[in-house]
């Protein structure tokens, strides 16, 4: 993690790994996601429900940084399901073992 990512943790995470507030400056939000988003491993499948809990682990408005996760595509969703996509952009594959509509 390079010292700017750093430097906005240490003013956004309080010392129990609890986020403070959610960066109104894009790149700053960024940080704070990326840093969020490891919470998440990879390749598994979350029902909503699960997904909030994770984030309400470290903040209070699970609904809106599940929205900046989805948004900077660093999670996807499809049917309430949401899955890490890391830093790989969403490029509309889905898994062969996807379920089908």
């Amino acid at each position: 993690m390079d010292e700017s990512k750093a430097r906005v943790l240490e003013n956004f995470v309080d010392t129990a790994g609890r986020l403070l507030a959610i960066p109104a400056q894009h790149k700053k939000r960024l940080s704070v996601l990326r840093w969020l988003v490891e919470d998440f491993e990879p390749g598994r499948r979350y029902p909503e429900s699960e997904v909030n809990q994770i984030i309400g682990r470290r903040h209070w408005d699970f609904a809106a940084l599940r929205r900046f996760l989805v948004n900077e595509e660093l999670m996807q969703r499809r049917n309430s399901i949401y899955w890490r996509t890391g830093s790989v952009p969403n490029t509309g594959h889905d898994p062969k073992a996807w379920p089908q509509p």
